[in-house]
């Protein structure tokens, strides 16, 4: 075979083809960065539809507005969400996500767990005036989860904080132990019904200011101070 004959032309690597080494694609990497892509778009929709869902509430918000707001085709949209209410369940789990780490954020430097209980509640109730949070999470979400499902929610999380902060409250004689659990779901229903109710209000700040004082007062009824050193506690 002739040097540069078309037979051996054709078996060989043209400069900058994938056969020619070090410049193929690993079907990984085409992989990863489809898998990418797909996440960028599905976080890109749920910024547009939280937005949409605080702005206009969950039944004044279409799909197709969502669809024309972020830009992305009907079957990309429909790809990652199979309808709307999936839509508002993945931006429901999102501030969700957020306003955990608010809460926790607000309890990290209290300096015991009974003070990290009073910040991270009052911190939940001050959320209740934020626009994104009062109308997804507390106007909308009961509605549209159905209210079981939306109770559910908190049982699968803040319940279980509210319970640890409470043990350890009965532990330092503030409480009695057999309450504990009881006095969690009390005091969970007590936070979330402030919040709904400053939701709702025709004047979300002065709501705001009252539902702080009275949730505070009324943690100070329930746990008051731990007794002195030497002085026994509620009974078990």
């Amino acid at each position: 075979m002739e040097p540069g004959s078309q037979m051996e032309r054709g078996n060989r690597a043209e400069p900058g083809s994938q056969m020619e080494p070090g410049n193929r694609t690993e079907p990984g990497s085409r992989v990863n960065k489809n898998v990418e892509r797909g996440q960028a778009t599905r976080a890109h929709v749920i910024e547009v539809a939280t937005r949409l869902f605080a702005e206009q509430g969950y039944d004044g918000t279409s799909i197709e507005a969502v669809q024309a707001g972020s830009g992305v085709s009907r079957g990309s949209l429909y790809h990652h969400f199979a309808g709307k209410e999936a839509l508002f369940w993945a931006v429901l789990e999102d501030v969700g996500a957020r306003a955990g780490e608010l809460g926790a954020e607000a309890m990290q430097d209290a300096p015991d767990p009974v003070a990290a209980l009073r910040a991270g509640g009052l911190a939940w109730i001050r959320m209740a005036g934020d626009q994104v949070v009062r109308q997804i999470m507390l106007i909308d979400a009961p509605a549209v989860l159905g209210w079981q499902r939306w109770r559910e929610l908190d049982e699968q999380g803040p319940l279980g904080v509210i319970r640890d902060c409470l043990a350890y409250a009965a532990e330092t004689g503030r409480i009695e132990h057999r309450h504990v659990d009881t006095f969690a779901r009390i005091l969970l229903a007590a936070a979330n019904e402030v919040a709904l109710v400053i939701a709702r209000a025709g004047d979300p700040a002065a709501a705001l200011t009252a539902g702080e004082d009275a949730f505070a007062e009324f943690l100070d009824r329930m746990l008051g101070d731990a007794p002195p050193p030497g002085r026994p506690g509620p009974a078990a």
